[in-house]
């Protein structure tokens, strides 16, 4: 009997144990937790990972400690971990419907669009008042080439909240594709507005200024993005090509070579160059790398219309009508100009 009673106190104080032990962890994981959320508003997203990794090492049913984490990997373009990890944290707590909007974003820049859908749908009531809810349904209709869908979209996140920078983004950034250039600049000018720094905005009133041969202002807004950032490919790359049209063909050569050391998979750097090749008169360097863009299979402006330009300057005009026939399936305008002038 003194053996059992013993016993039966050992196990109660195992228990007890056992039990201090679980809500210190829980204590700690929570603190890691708060560590994480302050690495996270001070922008140190690798420290907040770290920290949240921490959390969930104490705690690994800590569903808003996945969730968090998650929104980190989105923001530093570790797309195809983030959604892995808020995936994590839906299955943990179904409820935390937070988890299912960002989840979509990745969804959405991973392709999986009927995903995204899935989740929009099923947080569409408790998201009915959200401007980012629509921001990201937006993205998703637009993605589908649903254009006036997505423009509605993003009006109604901008009517819930006239601050969404990312909405007057993407909202400009749609009326650019559809050439309504005077609703983008508009769009892209308040959102520069009331973020001085937006790249995006920055970059694209850069291309509409390109676009009305502003060539200084042109280079005003790239040089906006590249006094923040100097190795800024695009932006490189975009003043390179207003460079070429100003006949500043050295310093157009060095941007655009800059611009492909940091991304050599832009069609757009990689046309720019052709055409510098163009200009400078050797059209086998010039057809070498627009034939590479091609080969990306890239929507990139005017691409096909250069290359067929060329092939007919070299006395191949089967070759040029061939290209610009396939331009012309992809509504590159150059090229519909030049088949209707030499091919018919």
């Amino acid at each position: 009997m003194l053996f059992t009673t013993l016993r039966t106190i050992s196990l109660y104080l195992l228990v007890l144990i056992f039990i201090a032990c679980d809500t210190q962890k829980k204590k700690d994981s929570a603190d890691f937790f708060l560590k994480g959320n302050l690495a996270f508003t001070q922008n140190n997203y690798a420290e907040a990972i770290r920290l949240y990794d921490e959390a969930i090492s104490k705690n690994a049913e800590f569903a808003d400690a996945f969730l968090n984490k998650g929104i980190c990997l989105l923001k530093i373009n570790r797309v195809k971990d983030a959604h892995e990890v808020l995936t994590n944290a839906i299955e943990l707590d179904p409820s935390l419907v937070q988890a299912n909007l960002v989840r979509s974003e990745a969804s959405l820049r991973l392709g999986n669009l009927s995903e995204a859908e899935n989740d929009l749908r099923t947080i569409a009531k408790s998201y009915k008042d959200s401007s980012r809810y629509y921001l990201i349904h937006g993205n998703l209709q637009d993605a589908r080439n649903n254009q006036s869908a997505a423009l509605a979209d993003y009006d109604l996140a901008l009517t819930l909240n006239p601050s969404n920078v990312e909405a007057l983004v993407n909202r400009g950034a749609v009326y650019y594709g559809l050439n309504s250039y005077a609703d983008a600049k508009k769009d892209f000018l308040q959102a520069a507005k009331l973020n001085p720094g937006q790249t995006e905005a920055l970059n694209n009133l850069g291309l509409i200024a390109t676009k009305e041969s502003d060539w200084t202002q042109a280079i005003s807004y790239f040089d906006l993005i590249l006094n923040r950032n100097p190795a800024d490919p695009l932006a490189l790359n975009n003043k390179g090509y207003v460079l070429l049209m100003t006949k500043d063909m050295n310093q157009a050569k060095i941007l655009i070579d800059q611009s492909l050391d940091i991304m050599p998979e832009n069609g757009y750097a990689l046309r720019n160059l052709g055409i510098y090749f163009q200009q400078i008169n050797k059209p086998s360097e010039a057809l070498a790398v627009l034939n590479k863009a091609i080969d990306i299979a890239e929507p990139v402006e005017m691409l096909y219309g250069i290359t067929g330009q060329i092939y007919f300057t070299a006395k191949n005009p089967v070759k040029a009508c061939e290209t610009w026939s396939k331009g012309k399936i992809l509504k590159d305008s150059l090229s519909s100009i030049e088949w209707a002038k030499n091919c018919r």
